[in-house]
């Protein structure tokens, strides 16, 4: 009787975990299925995917307006994107002057080509300046301002912004324009000396070893 009952709490128990074993195996399978079943995305929704998660600020402009932008570019400007939603790019710039330089840029014979890339500086919802890597390409070469998709990244970590004096800015600007230490003291009535002593404090504060140097560290700054 003992093994006769012995056996058959035996044979229920197995029969018991081949019964469980077949309702996960079920349940394994019901949810595969629904996985195959799930529709691929859309070549439209992967486009918006890519865009909008790219690792780089970007945004699409038409006539220097911002059309479109994705999280990391207003991540990079300091809102969210529907903040820059129909925004002139021209409020993130230092300045009106800044904005219309790269605008003359963009519309000389070297840029015609539909590329365009530079460093310069930019300015976040909140005021704050920082260096920013510019990369761009016009949809329409022939017009550069009508259509075109750019992308914004935040180099301020390499390139902090250096502060100048008045007496500073007016070197550094004289000196882009490719003027000599005697050309630019006899337009701003200082010495050649002096503006020797302003050219070495910018090439100290700029970490910039000659004067060539210097210039290209100067292109892009807000003078």
């Amino acid at each position: 009787m003992w093994t006769l009952c012995r056996n058959t709490r035996y044979f229920y128990g197995y029969r018991c975990r081949i019964l469980h074993f077949k309702e996960a195996r079920g349940l394994l399978n019901a949810t595969r299925t629904q996985r195959t079943a799930r529709p691929p995305m859309t070549a439209s929704a992967l486009d918006d995917l890519a865009f909008d998660h790219a690792p780089v600020g970007l945004a699409v402009l038409q006539q220097r307006i911002i059309r479109r932008c994705n999280l990391q570019f207003a991540a990079t400007f300091g809102g969210k994107p529907a903040d820059f939603d129909r925004m002139p790019v021209a409020d993130l710039y230092p300045s009106r002057e800044d904005f219309d330089r790269i605008g003359t840029r963009l519309q000389q014979e070297d840029a015609q080509a539909g590329t365009y890339n530079d460093e310069r500086i930019m300015r976040r919802l909140n005021g704050a300046l920082f260096w920013c890597r510019v990369r761009g390409r016009s949809i329409t070469p022939e017009e550069p301002f009508r259509s075109g998709v750019w992308s914004f990244a935040d180099i301020s970590d390499d390139r902090p912004v250096v502060s100048l004096t008045p007496r500073e800015r007016d070197v550094a600007i004289r000196t882009c324009r490719g003027l000599s230490a005697k050309e630019i003291g006899a337009e701003l009535g200082l010495s050649y000396r002096t503006i020797e002593t302003h050219r070495a404090r910018l090439l100290e504060k700029f970490a910039a070893r000659k004067l060539p140097e210097l210039v290209a560290k100067l292109t892009g700054m807000p003078l």
